[in-house]
This record gives C-alpha cells, sequence and structure tokens, in this order.
C-alpha cells in the first residue's frame, strides 16, 4: 500500500440533528467543530439530517424532512403550466 495518499481514519462524533443523538465510530470525514464525549476525550463532530435514531424505516414513524427546499425546487421546475 502506498504511503501518504489515504485519508486519516480515526474516531468521529456524528450527531443527529432532529432528535439530537450522538454516537461514535470510525470516519475518514473531518469538522472544525469538536465535541468533548463522555470518555473526555475531544472528537471531530460530524452534524447530519438523517440516523438510525430519525429514520422512518428504523422508528416506524413517519416524517418529513426537507432543508434544502428540494419539493419547492421540484414543484417549480415541474408544476403544470
Amino acid at each position: 500500500m502506498k504511503k501518504g495518499i489515504h485519508p486519516e481514519y480515526r474516531e468521529v462524533i456524528f450527531q443527529d440533528l432532529q432528535t439530537d443523538f450522538k454516537f461514535m465510530t470510525k470516519s475518514t470525514m473531518t469538522s472544525k467543530e469538536t465535541i468533548k464525549w463522555e470518555d473526555g476525550n475531544e472528537y471531530p463532530l460530524i452534524k447530519v439530517e438523517v440516523t438510525s435514531d430519525s429514520h422512518p424505516f428504523y422508528t416506524g414513524k413517519k416524517i418529513f424532512v426537507d432543508t434544502a427546499g428540494r419539493v419547492e425546487k421540484f414543484n417549480r421546475r415541474y408544476k403544470k403550466k
């Protein structure tokens, strides 16, 4: 394997923005934000809109997530004239 071409694989914290659920895992993602975890160490914080804690498949609840305005953009583009 070549050295110096692979991203750093490290522990990060993912935060679900809907439920404020946080979990630690390993990833190559980076972030300027950090958070102090239960073990007292600081880790990069990655904020995501949907995780297993808020996804309808895992929770059995129907929710609608549209933070980027995709539905409005679709309706404007393809509305009947």
